[in-house]
């Protein structure tokens, strides 16, 4: 996706005027000290710039922007700063944007990326991407969820709200090299009036971007993000899980439902299928979402 023009993420503090975000700077350690990874900021997508500010502003919409604790961002030195090649250097702060597909019986679609992908390859993620030229957040997402699983949501359809941002990195840590890739990453929950079975039957995959996909239900991602890589992957399955969660994959053009090892869903670490740590986040947001829809 690097023919297009892209929308780039620019930074407003103290009410200054909008900055393109430098590819190098943590865009969450501009609005909060060194020590912090979670701040509340204030975002709106506005004439192909994606602003996020300290502050109010009209049309803005305010959520919490999080960065993992090993972002390489947050922990970038002076020499591996050099060392960053200077086409990278000057690429700004790309701006994204994921699906969390809820389905009427609240289940949520995850994907798991092919893995001949360059960047994350083999994770757990909901379908989402690049915001291109004169995209409006939805917009975009929805394109991507079309685009990655074939299924298209007819207007009225559906309801959607902003969970939070995430800001992604690839390499995700220093430990694995200098950061090549730099988002922020916009997570919204998109209820469908159709339950999962439905739009299962709809479910075509575009296997150069996935390779399966799996409708989680909430006891499932309750699990799921227990676990981060700050916290060890359990060796035995926790207690009231299934062994095995149902999975659709593809292989040369055709889809097969299968079972996979709920343990893998809970794997944490590098180099091993699992689910994202930006999608974990999301998953949180979406459980406590969902949990004070239930006390209302």
């Amino acid at each position: 996706m690097e023919g297009f023009k892209k929308v780039l993420v620019y930074l407003s503090k103290d009410n200054s005027i909008p900055q393109c975000a430098k590819f190098a700077q943590s865009i969450t350690g501009h609005f909060c000290g060194s020590h912090e990874d979670r701040v509340p900021v204030n975002f709106c997508l506005s004439n192909n710039k994606f602003i996020v500010s300290d502050n109010e502003f009209q049309g803005s919409t305010r959520a919490f922007l999080k960065r993992p604790p090993f972002c390489p961002f947050k922990h970038l030195d002076a020499t591996q700063l050099s060392l960053l090649r200077e086409g990278t250097q000057s690429r700004g702060v790309d701006t994204g944007v994921a699906i969390l597909l809820q389905t009427a019986n609240k289940k949520i679609l995850l994907t798991r990326r092919a893995k001949d992908l360059s960047i994350f390859p083999n994770l757990w993620v909901p379908p989402g991407g690049h915001v291109e030229l004169n995209e409006k957040l939805l917009t975009a997402g929805l394109r991507e969820l079309e685009e990655e699983t074939g299924l298209h949501l007819k207007e009225g359809g559906y309801s959607s709200m902003t969970l939070g941002l995430w800001e992604s990195a690839y390499p995700p840590g220093l430990s694995r090299g200098l950061p090549k890739r730099h988002h922020i990453v916009s997570y919204l929950v998109v209820t469908s009036n159709e339950d999962h079975s439905e739009l299962q039957k709809r479910l075509c995959p575009n296997e150069e971007e996935v390779s399966a996909c799996a409708w989680l239900e909430p006891s499932i991602i309750e699990a799921i993000v227990t676990f981060t890589d700050e916290k060890e992957a359990p060796r035995k399955l926790p207690d009231g899980l299934p062994p095995t969660v149902k999975i659709t994959t593809l292989c040369d053009g055709l889809m097969k439902d299968t079972e996979l090892p709920t343990l893998v869903l809970l794997n944490t670490g590098e180099d091993v299928e699992r689910v994202s740590d930006g999608t974990k986040y999301a998953l949180q947001l979406w459980l406590d979402n969902l949990k004070s829809q239930n006390h209302l």
